[in-house]
C-alpha cells in the first residue's frame, strides 16, 4: 500500500478528485495546466476506468472478458483493450517464468494486470493535457509523471505491514519523468495471492513486496510474481530486471532491497 507524501511549497494550482471504482478508490493529483481542460481529462479519465470496469469485471457475467472465458466471444469480437491488455499479460507470464498468470482455477482471469494498466492509462491520459505533472493512486498502487512542482519531486510513502499506521519507506522520483510504485502483500487483503504453480494461495515467507518501475503496468505484475516466488527467488529475479528496485518484508520482519534502491528513497 502507498500513498503520495504532501510538502509545503510553492507549486502549481492543483485539481484533486477521488472516485470509486473497480471495486477500489482511485484517487488523482493534477498539477498545473489550465484548470478546465484538466476536469474535461478528469472526467474522460475516470469515464475510462469505469469502462474498464463494464469490459474486465470478472464478477459480472455480462463483461466481455467474462463472455470471452466462457467462449461466448472471440478476442476479435471484443474491446480492442482486451486484446491489448492479453498481449502484455502474456508478456509478463514469459518474463516471470509463468510466476505472474492471467488464469485462475483454469479460467481466464486478467485480474492481476488490469488495474495496473488501467492506472497507467488514466494518468498517461491526464499528462497529455499539458499538465506539469501527475499522479493516480489507485488502491495503493501509484503511477506518477512529471512534477508537482518546481524542483519537487513526487514522493510515496510505502506503508509498514507489520506495523499499522508506520512508513516502511519513502520513494522519490527526483529526477525521473515516470514512476510507479505497486505493492502485494497480505496486510490489505489477506491471502489472495495465489501460486500459479500450485493452483492455491501463495505460502511464503513474505508479507510485502513492494516494486519501483517506470510503469505500473509492470511494478503491479511483478509485485505479485515475486510474491508468489517468495524472498530469495522473488529478489534475485526483481535484481534481473531492468529498471526495477523493489523492497521485500518478511514476516520475520526481515527487510530485503535490490541493490538500487537507495538511490530512490528520500
Amino acid at each position: 500500500m502507498a500513498e503520495p507524501v504532501t510538502e509545503p511549497a510553492q507549486a502549481p494550482a492543483a485539481v484533486r478528485r477521488v472516485e470509486e471504482a473497480m471495486g477500489t478508490v482511485f484517487s488523482f493529483d493534477v498539477r498545473g495546466g489550465d484548470p478546465d481542460t484538466v476536469r474535461t481529462a478528469l472526467d474522460e479519465a475516470v469515464a475510462g476506468l469505469h469502462r474498464v470496469d463494464e469490459v474486465f469485471s470478472t464478477y459480472r457475467d455480462g463483461s466481455e472478458i467474462s463472455r470471452l472465458a466462457r467462449g461466448e466471444l472471440t478476442v476479435e469480437e471484443c474491446d480492442p483493450d482486451v486484446a491489448r491488455v492479453l498481449e502484455l499479460g502474456a508478456e509478463a507470464e514469459r518474463t516471470s517464468d509463468g510466476w505472474f498468470s492471467m488464469s485462475y482455477q483454469g479460467r481466464l482471469d486478467p485480474t492481476g494486470i488490469v488495474k495496473g494498466w488501467a492506472v497507467e492509462q488514466a494518468a498517461r491520459r491526464l499528462a497529455a493535457a499539458g499538465v506539469t505533472g501527475v499522479s493516480v493512486n489507485g488502491g495503493g498502487d501509484v503511477q506518477l509523471l512529471g512534477v508537482p512542482g518546481p524542483h519537487r519531486p513526487w514522493r510515496v510513502g510505502v506503508s509498514d505491514p507489520l506495523r499499522p499506521g508506520g512508513l516502511a519507506a519513502v520513494i522519490s522520483a527526483a529526477g525521473l519523468d515516470e514512476l510507479a510504485v505497486a505493492t502485494s502483500g497480505t496486510a490489505e487483503r489477506g491471502t489472495h495471492i495465489v501460486d500459479p504453480r500450485t493452483g492455491r494461495s501463495a505460502v511464503t515467507d513474505l508479507v510485502a513486496v513492494t516494486v519501483v518501475a517506470p510503469r505500473l503496468t509492470w511494478a503491479d505484475c511483478w509485485a505479485t510474481a515475486a510474491f508468489a516466488m517468495g524472498s530469495r527467488e522473488g529478489l534475485a529475479w526483481l535484481e534481473s530486471l531492468p529498471d526495477v528496485e523493489a523492497l521485500l518484508i518478511t514476516a520475520g520482519d526481515e527487510v530485503r532491497c535490490t541493490g538500487g534502491l537507495a538511490a530512490r528513497l528520500g
